[in-house]
């Protein structure tokens, strides 16, 4: 294990890698760039003003400050390709590829992915046209009333629509706003509970962790809009009995 880490991102996510990193004996010193108010000066934590958008930046804080391995949590960076360029400069790094991160950034490429390798997912169809996706919404035989961005801030424009009217409107809200990207993705609404399931992989063993559930509406009783993000937890009860045994 590196003497000094680097963790890439601002949110909850990189605040628990740095909190876990820093218990460890092999590690001198975790960054995080940009950080949060929870890993600021906090014992072998501190924070890092260095502009993580800037990959040539970031390889060359690593060289200045020795860092031993980059660990990189902020989505919108691997699908960047800062892996790529960290690596292709001898930096050790942690995370996929910009190619694989597509997964998780290009919800079209994910759709198609799955579709493609038998993977079951909700019936769904892409479109760039406002007027077509509308007209999909409205001569659909299934509940077509998920309304999904493709862009840079997709993760905070996906809508739960009660009705086709309302998953209409959201479409036109989405693709007037050009922040989240010029592609929407309708997608049949399915009922029940909605469980992460992650894994470690080092593109051959893969080891498991315990399945999380994440608070995705704004409001109790899963009502109000989705978030980009209002905290997890796990285990979580409805599954963790099987999961163990």
């Amino acid at each position: 294990m590196a003497d000094r880490v680097l963790v890439i991102g601002s949110g909850g996510r990189e605040h628990a890698l740095a909190w876990k990193l820093a218990q460890s004996p092999h590690v001198k010193h975790v960054f995080v760039a940009p950080g949060n108010a929870g890993t600021a000066d906090n014992g072998k934590i501190s924070n890092s003003a260095v502009l993580v958008s800037n990959h040539t930046i970031v390889i060359q804080f690593c060289k200045d400050h020795n860092i031993g391995l980059v660990l990189v949590g902020q989505e919108a960076l691997l699908a960047a390709g800062i892996v790529d360029d960290l690596r292709a400069a001898g930096v050790r790094c942690f995370g996929p590829s910009a190619k694989a991160a597509q997964l998780a950034s290009n919800i079209s490429f994910a759709k198609a992915f799955l579709d493609r390798h038998g993977i079951p997912t909700a019936r769904w169809k892409a479109f760039t046209n406002p007027q077509e996706a509308c007209r999909f919404i409205i001569s659909t035989d299934f509940p077509a009333r998920v309304v999904r961005a493709r862009g840079p801030a997709a993760r905070k424009a996906v809508t739960i629509a009660a009705s086709k009217e309302e998953a209409c409107r959201a479409v036109q809200e989405i693709m007037q706003d050009r922040m989240f990207g010029e592609m929407v993705v309708i997608e049949e609404l399915l009922q029940g509970e909605e469980l992460s399931c992650l894994c470690f992989t080092d593109g051959v063993t893969v080891a498991s962790m315990p399945p999380a559930q994440a608070h995705k509406r704004l409001l109790d009783g899963d009502q109000g809009p989705n978030t980009g993000g209002m905290g997890a937890y796990c285990p979580v009860p409805q599954v963790w009995q099987s999961f163990s045994s």
